[in-house]
């Protein structure tokens, strides 16, 4: 007996929520590459990663998703917005973003994708599975992270914690230099 290979031109309810997520993440991850303005593709790379975080969300991977909402759009992207913000960077249109090689980019990249694409395409023509939620191992991870690894995790926030206060203490520009108090005037400016 053979098993019957669904067919793709009658999708499942959960196939179509996987391809426009999948839309959506490969056009905010465009938009990434494509804007002028640093925040702004900071702030698509958080949808390109959330739209990623449903993805696996639709594929019954629960902890895989929330690790991704929780160190790529919590960590990553708060990261990137604050040495953003720490360098003074410029925060509106740059040109200094385009390097002139956006029609050899646009080759290279197609071109890739198109591989890729075939590769894939070639590979799992005939595998399917069937989605099913299964038990993870994520009570099994916490257990270990919170029980076993307690210690090592609270001092690395105490860590991370102390090199954020010194990022925002080096970047303050109101500090002077003198062990006087702040005058007024100073205040204001």
């Amino acid at each position: 007996m053979t098993a019957a290979v669904p067919s793709y031109l009658s999708p499942t309810g959960q196939e179509i929520v996987f391809l426009l997520l999948g839309a959506v993440a490969v056009g905010s991850a465009l938009l990434v590459v494509t804007t002028k303005q640093l925040v702004h593709a900071a702030l698509w790379l958080v949808v390109s990663f959330g739209a990623l975080a449903g993805c696996y969300l639709v594929l019954t991977a629960e902890f895989v998703a929330w690790v991704q909402v929780l160190i790529y759009v919590g960590a990553v992207v708060v990261l990137l917005l604050f040495g953003i913000m720490l360098t003074r960077a410029p925060i509106g249109r740059s040109a200094d973003l385009d390097s002139g090689n956006r029609l050899v980019a646009a080759v290279v990249a197609l071109a890739t994708a198109g591989v890729l694409v075939a590769v894939v395409i070639d590979g799992f023509r005939t595998a399917y599975t069937p989605l099913q939620p299964g038990g993870g191992a994520a009570g099994e991870l916490g257990a270990s992270i919170f029980r076993t690894w307690v210690l090592p995790f609270e001092a690395l926030s105490v860590l991370l914690l102390a090199a954020l206060i010194g990022a925002i203490v080096l970047s303050r520009t109101d500090i002077t230099s003198d062990d006087s108090p702040p005058t007024v005037e100073s205040r204001g400016k």
